[in-house]
């Protein structure tokens, strides 16, 4: 008799594999990698590609450790972590500190926790949080487009230092990979097409920073643009892995990023908040697919 596999729901697969979701991720992230190379040149280049060399070089030697098959959808995990993990990042950068939070966030993040879809946080999110501890004023130093001249983010400043337009074409200062909002939008919108993501969380996580930003009097469309957030809610927030499978759970998970957000954002040493609100609510999915479950079948409410 062959072994039976016991597993937590859900139990309904989709068409599309592991393989098939990663290289849709990567296709949308090219526009956003297009933008930064844009207007940060070589060094964006630089970084991504140490981003994503060490990030598979390490998926890669952790697998053969281990004596089981590598296959495509280890290697398109890998390459995503690490193109994700390059976006994050200041240009100013050294390419070293992003090849040792790859190897970070693909040893620690992801297979100490048993490898591709058993990881409870975000790997990239993880090695980004590494990096900021270890490096700070490396990873809090940030230049203008094209003139490498040294700059605040958009965050750090106030007032507003920059108008929305250039918010939203990315034309100042920050991450590689979040500046250029209307290239993380066209990438997002990508992902809706193929049905690769849910809408929920990235809409909770939006409305919940404009809504928090209206209550306590703060510009919420500046907060929408600026640092990370889109490519947050639209990235890294959706990540299947992390988030809750319930759809109350994932209403849950975007509110509660978006608060955590703004607070960070207001009352934290440091100006972004979207790495560390994403990582809190990945450590609160367990409960909320527990806790925030619906109907079960064949039984009453």
């Amino acid at each position: 008799m062959p072994d039976l596999i016991i597993s937590p729901g859900p139990h309904i697969k989709d068409k599309k594999d592991n393989a098939q979701i990663m290289r849709e991720v990567l296709i949308a992230l090219i526009p956003a990698s297009a933008a930064a190379m844009f207007f940060f040149g070589r060094s964006a280049l630089l970084l991504i590609f140490c981003g994503i060399v060490s990030a598979v070089f390490c998926e890669y030697l952790i697998i053969k450790v281990k004596k089981v098959p590598v296959t495509p959808a280890d290697l398109l995990s890998a390459t995503l972590t690490g193109l994700l993990l390059a976006l994050m990042v200041s240009p100013v950068t050294a390419w070293w500190a992003v090849g040792i939070g790859s190897a970070v966030a693909i040893i620690i993040a992801k297979h100490a926790f048993g490898g591709l879809g058993h990881n409870i946080f975000n790997p990239a999110l993880v090695g980004r949080a590494f990096m900021l501890a270890s490096w700070p004023v490396m990873m809090t130093a940030w230049v203008r487009p094209f003139d490498a001249v040294t700059s605040a983010t958009p965050l750090a400043e106030n007032p507003l230092p920059v108008t929305y337009l250039q918010l939203l074409i990315g034309n100042h200062a920050g991450s590689i990979g979040e500046t250029c909002i209307l290239a993380l939008l066209l990438g997002a919108a990508y992902l809706f097409w193929r049905r690769v993501i849910e809408w929920r969380i990235p809409v909770a996580y939006l409305c919940a920073v404009v809504v928090f930003s209206i209550l306590l009097r703060l510009d919420s469309i500046f907060q929408l643009l600026a640092g990370g957030l889109v490519l947050g809610a639209f990235f890294m927030a959706t990540d299947p892995v992390t988030s809750p499978v319930t759809k109350s759970g994932r209403w849950i998970f975007g509110i509660g990023a978006g608060i955590i957000t703004v607070v960070i954002r207001i009352s934290g040493g440091y100006p972004e908040g979207v790495c560390y609100a994403i990582l809190i609510m990945n450590a609160a999915t367990p409960l909320l697919d527990r806790y925030a479950r619906g109907r079960i079948f064949g039984h009453g409410r």
